[in-house]
């Protein structure tokens, strides 16, 4: 069985690395066919960085197998929310259009592929407490970045957007009532993923200035409806749950 864990740690440790050369890897295409600017590269190695850490520090502990087919999507996912952040840094600071259109289509594409990680993890039976953290943190950065990519032009206000799921668990570690498991919430989920295309939609900038605001003002009415029933929720039953 030692052996065994030994195997499977050596193999998640090598995904690791090629999942982090692979956000390398489309840094250097961007560069190539998009001219990925000083700040891309920072922002896009930061990324990379940052998800080798994390994921090394939080997983290599206690995770003594391959990843598994669901997780190598969301890693995969992972990458593609690099290059989203590296061209949002790039479009910031170089104000080029072709690399925010480009950004536009990886953040699509991330989105897409949001839908993916959970059938796959379904159908191979390898659906875990971990993935669905892993698969949520991947989401929350993409909303963030998105966020703040987006109020460059449009207001300080929409970082709110991004920055409210970091804001509830802020609060969790101050507050043990909103650490409690909440229900399965087919609305939760439909909330989750408007804020995504909604963003991406702003971020590509094909609607008029007024029609965008409005979009983004309901998204964020909705977010904040969103949160503010599972405080409620967590607040009447989560006591009982909370660790």
């Amino acid at each position: 069985m030692a052996a065994q864990d030994l195997s499977g740690t050596c193999q998640f440790s090598q995904e690791l690395t090629i999942g982090v050369g692979a956000q390398f890897a489309l840094l250097a295409l961007l560069w190539v066919g998009v001219g990925l600017g000083p700040a891309g590269w920072l922002a896009g190695a930061a990324f990379a960085a940052a998800t080798w850490v994390v994921l090394a520090l939080s997983l290599r502990r206690t995770w003594s197998r391959p990843l598994g087919p669901a997780n190598r999507v969301t890693l995969a996912r992972t990458g593609l929310v690099c290059g989203v952040t590296a061209l949002a840094a790039s479009a910031v600071a170089d104000r080029r259009t072709l690399t925010v259109a480009s950004m536009v289509v990886l953040a699509a594409v991330a989105l897409v592929m949001d839908a993916v990680d959970g059938r796959v993890a379904r159908r191979t039976g390898s659906a875990s407490a971990v993935g669905a953290r892993f698969d949520m943190e991947v989401d929350a950065v993409l909303i963030l970045v998105l966020s703040a990519f987006v109020a460059v032009s449009q207001g300080a206000w929409v970082l709110v957007i991004g920055a409210m799921r970091y804001a509830f668990v802020g609060a969790a570690r101050l507050l043990p009532w909103l650490r409690a498991a909440l229900p399965l919430s087919y609305a939760r989920k439909a909330v989750a993923a408007l804020q995504g295309i909604v963003l991406v939609v702003a971020s590509a900038g094909v609607l008029p200035p007024v029609a965008t605001r409005l979009l983004l003002g309901l998204s964020l009415a909705a977010l904040v409806w969103s949160f503010g029933r599972d405080v409620v929720w967590l607040r009447r039953c989560g006591p009982r749950q909370a660790v």
